[in-house]
């Protein structure tokens, strides 16, 4: 019998940006061209981003007697004021992790007839293309993305994941094994630091659902007219990011500024996401970041983001709501969340704000 899949959502099929840059333009199609941005952000070798930078959290010391206290307190502001932190010692193997960098690039570059056979099929966004695309005016990003569901195994797509080559495939598997683990010890963490009632974050979190989005961000002949990935804010509990090459591009907006932030080596990239801010109802925000592109050299990255199970409830920890702090957000279905999330494009906080009990009409 076939795996059982689900559908969450579908997106517009669009060019694949590697393909146009390929003819070698020497300028952006109308549809790609975003004047309306604003592309101004601090240098990272500036003066000014010396007080940018984004917290490093060490998971060795998170574990430690001698250390754990003032990791733990470290990750609670790092999650309270940043909303981002780079994670050390996060104890994924650096020979898988180098292995799953080696094999996204191949993947990207398979020939075009290969990667038709993984390509969005009408009414579906998994697979190689753009998402939260839901008109034909609508501008492009500059970038082609790879996204599907990894975990639980009876959701992914059989034409997907099962099918991908090898030695992808294994290597796929493995990660996105170790990045379940990883994020169950993240959330645990958070449930700890907050005093949430770790029964309620195991209830809703065991089984939950798992999905990775490969990014690939051409070169472009005007970078400053085109942006990588459009702003937002994740509208998931938990992103792991992963730098695959050198490039950088990801910027998040601190206190007005576009600030890029320089990947460690070694390191994960890891945001609170919406359903995180509406779980500790307000205490931990999702932020708004970015990717953009350069003139020189393509930048890719992987993003794994983990969720409650789909046919959990979700809402504020009830450990959290008091007279004095009752719930900031209400309580939704978690796959009829994710369902409305990709019905719209992409654009800012808008998702979690249309969930604030103020905006609710009458």
């Amino acid at each position: 019998m076939e795996p059982k899949t689900t559908w969450l959502g579908s997106s517009l099929l669009v060019p694949c940006v590697k393909e146009l840059v390929a003819q070698q333009p020497t300028t952006v199609p109308h549809r790609y061209v975003r004047p309306e941005l604003d592309l101004l952000s601090i240098s990272s070798s500036s003066d000014a981003a010396s007080k940018f930078q984004v917290p490093v959290i060490d998971m060795h010391r998170l574990y430690s007697k001698e250390s754990m206290d003032s990791e733990l307190e470290k990750l609670h502001h790092a999650c309270k004021d940043w909303g981002f932190f780079q994670l050390i010692n996060h104890g994924v193997s650096s020979f898988l992790v180098k292995k799953m960098k080696k094999e996204i690039q191949e993947f990207f570059n398979l020939p075009m007839e290969e990667k038709k056979k993984y390509w969005q099929q009408e009414g579906d966004m998994e697979g190689f293309g753009q998402a939260f695309v839901v008109s034909e005016e609508q501008k492009l990003d500059w970038g082609d993305m790879f996204y599907m569901l990894t975990l639980p195994a009876r959701l992914r797509k059989p034409h997907l994941l099962p099918k991908l080559p090898l030695p992808f495939r294994d290597t796929v598997e493995a990660y996105s094994s170790e990045l379940e683990k990883l994020a169950t010890k993240i959330l645990g963490l958070i449930a700890k630091v907050l005093r949430i009632d770790p029964n309620y974050v195991k209830d809703l979190f065991e089984g939950g659902f798992q999905a990775m989005r490969m990014n690939y961000y051409p070169p472009c002949p005007q970078p400053d007219l085109v942006i990588g990935l459009s702003a937002h804010s994740d509208a998931v509990a938990l992103t792991i990011l992963l730098q695959v090459n050198e490039m950088e591009g990801l910027q998040i907006k601190k206190d007005g500024n576009w600030v890029p932030i320089k990947p460690l080596p070694n390191a994960f990239i890891i945001n609170i996401g919406d359903i995180l801010e509406i779980l500790t109802n307000g205490i931990y925000r999702s932020i708004e970041h970015r990717a953009t592109v350069n003139s020189d050299k393509e930048r890719l990255s992987i993003a794994t983001f983990y969720n409650p199970r789909l046919d959990g409830e979700m809402g504020p920890a009830p450990s959290l709501i008091t007279p004095e702090t009752p719930p900031m957000f209400r309580s939704i279905g978690v796959e009829e969340y994710f369902k409305r999330l990709f019905s719209r494009k992409l654009d800012g906080k808008w998702y979690i704000d249309d969930m604030r009990i103020q905006n609710k009409e009458p």
